[in-house]
């Protein structure tokens, strides 16, 4: 019913579903420009442009260009009374067979005031329902929800959260956001990847080591990901070490390309939260560290590395899996009792984790209570365990990184992180340069100056 809003519609994939709630409500012609489908490659391709896939971002946002700059250059009698905007998704629908990828990518271009320059808001969905026309249903309603959100609503997170509306993620998942634009300087995408997470709209995002959100089945699509899951608050030489170690052997492996090779730094949300709670602040100091580095960020709220392989194995297609983790994090690993809603238990889960093309790289340590040197060939085991553990070494899925410094063993992140907001000198020490830097000049994690400098500095004064 808002005349002032204006705008064309293009939609490949799964029929014009976003159009058609809009002829369905009555009254589209207050609304829709336009609308077009190419379904054949050749017609599409004379439209948008060539492109190695056809449901992917850069087809996407031709699209966006094509469309709106259509709409600025034929309707210039409407540029200083109408806010007008360019709709577009390309979609794979689920085949007869039920045997593809059923995802999409869908994009608005909009303005908030006439002749003004417009914003993108771009999400990627995953559809789960296993039924075509259920998946057409679920993408017309998403479409319909991003429309109204761009011109609705100007906090991110109603935003976010409205796009779900009338929808659950049993039905469709997003797991990319994107907004900017001159309206939305302030949102920080990071933030909102983390908000998927955490509102349950996906159960897994990521961001790249430039701050831009990344969409994961893109990002991992036949890559070699190499994944250090941790706190990272704050990133020391430890984890540094246990990155470039465990690097120098995956690229070893017979069936690891070194150009696909992805190296990730993953947070999940019970590392993220305090108490219940998720503080942004906290949560961006460490992602600046991490990027600086040159890492790319993983969120997930998947706790059994059974369950983040599950889900990265979708993406990968059997390309070889390394994850990176410390002894004492395997000794979880083996703990029965995190598989008890699991009816095969800790065999369902081993067979979903190693039944991939997957190693582990395991870090050694020291032990609490002796100082001894702890790897797999000390390691502790219950003796009906200890058969499973030998299976996995026969079959190389697990490896010791054994050209890890001992040096760096009594670095303890609690620790480091304790001696930061306490003002205790020497933890520069045991941190990288630029994170050192990073947490002076940022006063990252509640930064306290050292004792000392204090006392000298009120002597001064």
């Amino acid at each position: 019913m808002d005349l002032d809003v204006y705008g064309s519609f293009a939609e490949i994939g799964a029929g014009q579903e976003v159009a058609a709630n809009f002829f369905k409500a009555g009254g589209a012609s207050g609304t829709i420009a336009k609308t077009i489908s190419a379904y054949d490659m050749t017609f599409s391709d004379a439209i948008y442009g060539k492109f190695e896939r056809y449901v992917c971002e850069p087809r996407l946002m031709m699209m966006l260009d094509k469309e709106f700059n259509l709409l600025i250059e034929r309707l210039d009698d409407r540029i200083d009374s109408t806010k007008f905007f360019a709709f577009a998704n390309t979609v794979e629908a689920l085949n007869y067979k039920r045997t593809n990828h059923s995802h999409g990518w869908i994009g608005i271009r909009f303005q908030l005031r006439p002749n003004s320059s417009p914003n993108d808001c771009v999400i990627h969905v995953e559809m789960i329902d296993r039924d075509n026309l259920w998946q057409q249903q679920a993408l017309g309603i998403i479409g319909v929800n991003l429309i109204y959100a761009c011109f609705h609503f100007t906090n991110p997170d109603e935003f976010l959260l409205s796009l779900m509306d009338d929808l659950s993620p049993e039905r469709i998942e997003v797991d990319m956001f994107r907004l900017d634009g001159p309206d939305f300087k302030d949102v920080d995408n990071r933030l909102m990847s983390l908000k998927l997470v955490k509102n349950g709209m996906t159960s897994l995002a990521m961001f790249g080591r430039d701050g831009k959100v990344m969409q994961p089945s893109e990002a991992l699509y036949r890559k070699n990901p190499l994944i250090l899951r941790g706190r990272f608050r704050p990133v020391t030489h430890v984890n540094v070490d246990m990155l470039l170690s465990a690097r120098r052997r995956f690229k070893e492996e017979p069936d690891v390309k070194k150009e696909n090779i992805r190296v990730i730094s993953e947070l999940t949300l019970t590392d993220l939260s305090a108490e219940g709670e998720i503080d942004n602040r906290d949560f961006l100091h460490r992602v600046d560290i991490i990027c600086s580095l040159g890492q790319d960020v993983m969120i997930s709220n998947h706790y059994e590395y059974f369950r983040l392989v599950s889900h990265i194995s979708r993406y990968t297609l059997g390309s070889k899996i390394g994850i990176i983790l410390g002894i004492y994090n395997l000794a979880s690993v083996f703990e029965e009792r995190f598989y008890l809603d699991l009816p095969g238990g800790i065999l369902e889960s081993f067979g979903i984790l190693f039944g991939q093309n997957l190693k582990l790289f395991v870090y050694p340590s020291l032990q609490s209570n002796s100082k001894k040197f702890y790897n797999l060939e000390n390691f502790e085991l219950p003796a009906h365990l200890k058969s499973l553990f030998d299976y996995l070494i026969a079959n190389n899925k697990l490896e010791d990184i054994k050209t890890a410094d001992r040096s760096l063993l009594h670095i303890v992140s609690d620790n480091v992180l304790n001696m930061i907001q306490n003002g205790k000198p020497g933890w520069e020490d045991m941190v990288p340069k630029k994170v050192s830097q990073a947490i002076k000049e940022e006063g990252l994690f509640n930064y306290m100056e050292p004792k000392a400098k204090l006392k000298v500095a009120e002597k001064s004064n």
